[in-house]
């Protein structure tokens, strides 16, 4: 069961997938963050038979939730509607940066914070 990794950014979305199995997570792209995101990120679902969506969870240092969070609210409650399937959130405090120093800063890097904010959650689910 294949699933996905979002990593919602105001300007640019970093996108992760699994194996088929839904074992391992690995970046897949990084999309704009504009008026076809939604779409996209629907054909991609469909194209790549993902059964699971996991979003970072957005929340400032104190544990609140912030500007991004009412965006991934939104596109949370718009991909309920459009694909029906689960949809879970993970804390994603700190992922850019541990991509960036996993593998430094280029253009990919927002699919990195994906695979990780989906590798958290995958390993959160095997415990």
């Amino acid at each position: 069961m294949r699933k996905m990794g979002i990593d919602y950014g105001s300007k640019r979305v970093g996108i992760a997938l699994t194996d088929e199995g839904g074992v391992m997570a690995f970046p897949h792209g990084v999309l704009p963050n504009d008026t076809h995101l939604q779409k996209t990120i629907e054909n991609l679902i469909s194209e790549k038979e993902v059964a699971e969506i996991v979003i970072g969870h957005s929340l400032d240092r104190e544990g609140n939730p912030n500007a991004i969070h009412t965006a991934v609210e939104g596109l949370m409650m718009d991909l309920t509607l459009s694909v029906g399937i689960p949809i879970h959130l993970q804390p994603e405090q700190y992922t850019t940066q541990e991509a960036v120093r996993l593998q430094g800063r280029n253009d990919q890097v927002d699919a990195s914070a994906a695979a990780i904010i989906l590798n958290s959650y995958l390993t959160q689910q095997s415990l």
